[in-house]
């Protein structure tokens, strides 16, 4: 405790002052998200596909790497393939409108 007066307390501080106006003026470089969806999208199907087809060869109960790691591993890539698919989307839908 320190004693009968409270700490003074420090106002907060930004490592860099803020302008106020990042996220009006923040821009992703489209081109280059479209480039790489469209590069893993794909690999992300084959590698679904591979993993599935692992999975489906492999014993249940066998040592590991088992069924359910290869069925992880699939449910990773099918996961990762559509994130890749919906920013395809939504990178269009900008690219369409000028932004």
């Amino acid at each position: 405790m320190y004693g009968p007066y409270r700490p003074p307390e420090r106002p907060q501080r930004w490592r860099h002052e803020r302008t106020g106006t990042e996220p009006v003026t923040a821009r992703s470089d489209l081109k280059l998200r479209r480039t790489l969806s469209l590069i893993f999208a794909p690999l992300f199907l084959i590698g679904t596909a591979g993993f599935a087809l692992l999975a489906s060869q492999a014993v249940s109960g066998g040592p590991v790497p088992n069924r359910g790691t290869y069925v992880l591993f699939a449910a990773i890539c099918a996961a990762l393939a559509v994130i890749a698919v919906i920013d395809l989307v939504v990178i269009a839908r900008r690219m369409s409108t000028g932004r």
